[in-house]
């Protein structure tokens, strides 16, 4: 017996925290009747569980890193017609989710996959997948600002995890900061920053755990193997 939301999840339909947004809005079915609590426990190989009535079907799983260029939304489809990073992968047939956000503005590593507990385990702060961001900052923060950051500062009424600082480069008005966090917030990076009154001005994602860009060109993506997900959890 599993919790339906990660039945779902193992499926490739998406990851455990959409199965349960899918759950709540009523379009998950477990023999013909409509489930409402993320909790229900079904044997996944008696019940019959649909999904907007389509029943689930274990597919293979696949792992892209893609390096997502500025312009692109990380979201499966987008109401007012902006490219999605799935347009980047036209040659992909399986349906593929982003695990992760980068804001239509941001750049770099984007691992999407059919794998919902990977999805799970990667972006679930427990797990301490290791995120690392190269932020360019307007201005020159002070040593005493930045270990405000590495420290953790208040958000949105929750307090952020401690965060790796390294500063990288200072050129004309700006300061480019390598920066490591193991949360998945919206716009966390640009709000840490902005907080301490240095807004970013470029943010681009270099790796999830020691798994990393390396020579993956801008709109490129390639396919993971066993090794390389083992970097993610390194």
């Amino acid at each position: 017996m599993e919790r339906i939301q990660k039945i779902i999840a193992h499926a490739g339909i998406c990851s455990r925290r959409k199965a349960e947004e899918y759950i709540a809005q009523g379009r998950v079915k477990v023999d013909g009747k409509a489930v409402t609590q993320p909790g229900l426990k079904v044997d996944p190989k008696q019940a019959v569980i649909t999904v907007d009535g389509k029943p689930l079907q274990e597919e293979k799983k696949m792992y892209v890193l893609l390096h997502k260029p500025r312009g692109y939304v990380t979201t499966m489809s987008d109401p007012q017609g902006r490219p999605i990073v799935t347009d980047l992968l036209p040659k992909i047939q399986e349906r593929l989710f982003p695990v992760g956000r980068l804001d239509l503005d941001s750049e770099g590593a984007l691992l999407l996959t059919n794998d919902g507990t990977l999805a799970h385990q990667v972006l679930h702060p427990r797990f301490e997948v290791k995120k690392t961001y190269q932020a360019t900052v307007q201005g020159f923060p002070k040593k005493t600002e930045l270990k405000k950051l590495e420290q953790g500062i208040v958000l949105d009424g929750t307090k952020t995890w401690p965060a790796l600082l390294r500063v990288i480069k200072k050129e004309k008005d700006v300061t480019v900061i390598e920066i490591i966090i193991h949360e998945g917030k919206k716009r966390q990076v640009r709000k840490m920053f902005q907080a301490i009154g240095y807004p970013v001005i470029r943010l681009k994602r270099t790796a999830y755990g020691r798994l990393r860009l390396e020579n993956l060109t801008e709109g490129r993506y390639r396919f993971l193997d066993k090794n390389d997900l083992k970097k993610l959890f390194l």
